[in-house]
């Protein structure tokens, strides 16, 4: 086995493309990370930190941000802005048919989407820089409050989000994987070592039967998530025969693969973005001097602690309802019967047209059961184990786990194509 991961990376260094792929990306992680240590003057850092580590909820946040929100440096928005503008098109696709229409033009219509993608995203980052200003202001964490300072600030924040969009789309079109994904994993890897020094304090104080089963359960999550995202339900599709001249064309089987994961990580990336909302409408309520307000902030909190069961209740359904919002908006059944039927080719059993469409409705609906509560499962799984073991990181969480092996599993198959792809050059 070891034997065969070092022949894989030796033939992967030996290709000169994927090697300066490989390079370039480890170029951007290296700027990207350099930027994270810069923080905004005007925010006490120390405090920050401190009620960063105290919330699994906040944590994830600083995932999502490419583990700089925890330092508040001048990438601190990150690409949250683009992730939600990105939400913003899908939504739109699904109620405006230009946009629609726009989405299934193939590259050309991509490339007007992802560029109406970056509109979007500046003003979002304005909004987003703002409301995370005056939750800091609220939690008395800003050093200067004065209109130039914090102005000042906003800029910066807007300025490192749209850098940071633009090293991942380097990442992109120069590197290796999906940039925005591969932020991601770089603000996981961030993580590791408050994971480790953790780990090491359980072991110093013999929790060593805490410490074994974490081990045990994080082995088997890696896993399942693992058999999750590769899991398909194969759709048997069969091709008419034709004749054409003397030759009799057509009539092979093959199948059509729909993924029990099919939305991947959005769906919680949807839902957090919903459950953020309540707690901060609660911090900037507490911080009023009206008593019922601070009351009302309060029960607010307590209501979306990361620890409550009403917490765990409505994250669990919001998953659970993107997951299927999100299998209707990646699965169209109706193009999809349209193309089959269009090609010759039909499911045994099922008439062509809307019969097919009905049955493949039918069958992404029960794929997407099982996938949707595997990401509910997997969303709460930060707060169980807190809930369990009270130890907070989300280094080690379900959604950064799915995460980190989505992004190593795309990446993989990335650099193996190309491989396949030299190889065929040769004989061209």
């Amino acid at each position: 086995m070891l034997k065969q991961i070092l022949n894989t990376i030796k033939k992967v260094f030996s290709n000169d493309k994927v090697k300066k792929k490989i390079l370039f990306t480890g170029l951007c992680f290296l700027i990207f990370r350099a930027l994270a240590h810069i923080p905004v003057p005007v925010v006490d850092i120390q405090k920050v930190q401190s009620i960063f580590y105290g919330s699994e909820f906040l944590s994830l946040l600083n995932i999502f941000s490419g583990g700089t929100l925890i330092r508040f440096s001048v990438v601190a928005v990150g690409i949250n802005s683009y992730i939600t503008a990105q939400i913003i098109m899908q939504l739109a696709g699904m109620v405006i048919p230009s946009i629609k229409e726009m989405q299934k033009e193939g590259e050309s219509g991509r490339a007007k989407v992802n560029q109406y993608t970056r509109f979007i995203s500046v003003p979002l980052a304005v909004v987003q820089s703002i409301s995370v200003i005056a939750l800091l202001k609220s939690q008395d964490l800003l050093l200067s409050t004065d209109i130039l300072s914090l102005t000042a600030v906003i800029f910066s924040l807007v300025a490192g989000s749209m850098i940071t969009l633009w090293i991942g789309e380097l990442i992109s079109e120069y590197g290796i994987g999906n940039g925005i994904s591969m932020i991601l994993l770089a603000g996981i890897v961030s993580q590791i070592p408050a994971f480790v020094n953790q780990i090491s304090y359980a072991v110093y104080q013999n929790q060593l039967f805490i410490l074994s089963a974490f081990v045990i359960v994080f082995i088997a999550i890696i896993m399942l998530v693992v058999f999750m995202n590769e899991a398909v339900r194969k759709v048997v599709v069969q091709y008419a025969r034709r004749m054409r001249g003397s030759r009799l064309l057509g009539g092979q089987k093959t199948h059509l693969p729909i993924r029990v994961n099919v939305a991947g990580v959005m769906p919680i990336i949807f839902a957090l973005s919903l459950m953020l909302v309540p707690s901060f409408v609660g911090r900037i309520l507490t911080s009023l001097d009206n008593e019922s307000w601070v009351k009302l902030g309060e029960k607010i909190i307590i209501w979306f602690d990361q620890s409550s069961v009403s917490y765990m209740v409505i994250y669990f359904i919001l998953v659970f309802v993107f997951t299927y919002f999100s299998a209707l908006v990646f699965f169209d059944a109706d193009d999809l019967s349209s193309e089959l039927k269009k090609s010759g080719a039909y499911v045994p059993g099922i008439r062509p047209g809307q019969a097919t469409k009905n049955f493949l409705e039918f069958v992404v609906s029960r794929v997407t059961l099982v996938g949707a509560l595997f990401l509910g499962f997997i969303a709460l799984l930060p707060s169980i184990a807190q809930a369990l073991t009270n130890i907070q990181s989300l280094a080690i969480g379900g959604t950064s786990v799915l995460i980190v092996v989505s992004v190593i599993l795309e990446t993989s198959k990335q650099i193996e194509s190309q491989l396949v792809g030299q190889d065929y050059e040769k004989y061209t």
